[in-house]
């Protein structure tokens, strides 16, 4: 394990597409959604002490999550749970991030990763991880991780690659062409069969000095506020210092403001059995089914002439569910959703919908 190694988990999001299991108070990446016996972040963090110490893993999160990581992580210590004080996109939780770890080592090696995905192949992902992380640590460029589509999907960016501009055609290392956001279907669809792109995981490695550089040459601003305060790292001035640089700091994702504009950029072609787990159609897709293809949370749910749907219902509740096909049926703090699983993409409507009526006590 290299001590160079190191991982920034963005674990901040509040996963309003699988509401109302998840919440504003509890937000999926803190619950077993799954069923595995552990939260996703959880999962998350135990597959990345596979290639990097556990005390080089750092989680960054809205203020409100400490308290929970830090009752779900006991390995990390408090420092290596970095809060922001409001939701500013991916690309100042990132520069922020790596403000604390340049204090620690200049030299680091970085894997940044969301907190809630799903790997069903953990061995070929580590494999496929330390061959970027090599790459990354010999050269400047900016490294994704692209997953080989099985699909039209229309819920993921995807990631054009040119062979001929390839790094290393045996490990499948290629030359990012264009980055492109969720299509419409029949883009997709020209996306599959050109063979040529790839969804994206959202998954990043570089090295500090590489991500320093793109920030300086492509988001200056959002590097130079940072840097302004380095004489505060880890010190009692920097909650005050960092609460300011939010204020007035830009909210930009890495994808739009770094890795769609930089030329150093390489994909490595994977297949490690990825989800985003994004909506609850695709934990549908990952959960064991029934004989109708339903997934069922519960231990006291009878379902009749019902299939392709999925049910999650509190321990002690009796339901009885008629006739229902490719249906989400969710009850969790009072709340019960039913919904088309199909028309699943209307789910973030309805929370703005409840909160705009009912304020934020089912949200």
């Amino acid at each position: 394990m290299k001590k160079n190694n190191f991982c920034i988990i963005m674990a901040g999001g509040i996963g309003s597409r699988f509401w109302p299991m998840s919440t504003a108070d509890r937000p999926k990446q803190f619950l077993d959604i799954c069923g595995s016996g552990e939260t996703l972040i959880q999962n998350t963090v135990k597959r990345f002490e596979r290639v990097c110490p556990s005390e080089n893993i750092f989680i960054v999160t809205n203020e409100r999550y400490k308290e929970l990581i830090m009752e779900q992580l006991p390995q990390l210590t408090e420092m290596q749970i970095i809060c922001e004080p409001f939701r500013r996109n991916t690309a100042p939780c990132i520069a922020y991030a790596n403000y604390k770890i340049r204090n620690i080592n200049p030299d680091a090696n970085i894997v940044v990763a969301p907190s809630d995905h799903i790997i069903l192949n953990e061995d070929e992902f580590i494999r496929i991880l330390n061959v970027a992380l090599d790459a990354s640590a010999k050269t400047n460029a900016l490294y994704t991780l692209g997953i080989n589509p099985s699909r039209p999907e229309t819920g993921y960016g995807y990631i054009q690659f040119d062979e001929l501009g390839s790094q290393d055609v045996e490990n499948k290392i290629y030359k990012v062409k264009t980055f492109t956001e969720k299509p419409i279907y029949e883009m997709a669809v020209q996306f599959l069969q050109s063979g040529d792109f790839l969804w994206n995981s959202g998954l990043f490695i570089w090295n500090l000095k590489a991500i320093d550089q793109a920030f300086r040459s492509f988001l200056p601003e959002i590097y130079e506020l940072f840097d302004e305060g380095v004489s505060c790292i880890n010190k009692p001035s920097e909650d005050l210092f960092i609460r300011k640089v939010y204020e007035v700091c830009r909210s930009i994702s890495i994808d739009y403001g770094i890795m769609e504009k930089a030329d150093n950029v390489f994909v490595l072609a994977s297949d490690f059995g990825w989800s985003d787990l994004g909506t609850w159609g695709s934990l549908h897709e990952l959960r064991k089914k029934d004989e109708n293809q339903n997934v069922i949370t519960g231990k006291n749910i009878k379902l009749y002439d019902t299939k392709n749907s999925i049910v999650s219902m509190p321990k002690d509740k009796l339901v009885v569910i008629q006739g229902l096909d490719d249906y989400i049926v969710v009850e969790n703090n009072n709340v019960l959703l039913i919904c088309k699983k199909q028309d699943e993409q209307l789910i973030r409507q309805f929370v703005n919908d409840v909160q705009a009526e009912l304020g934020d006590k089912y949200i």
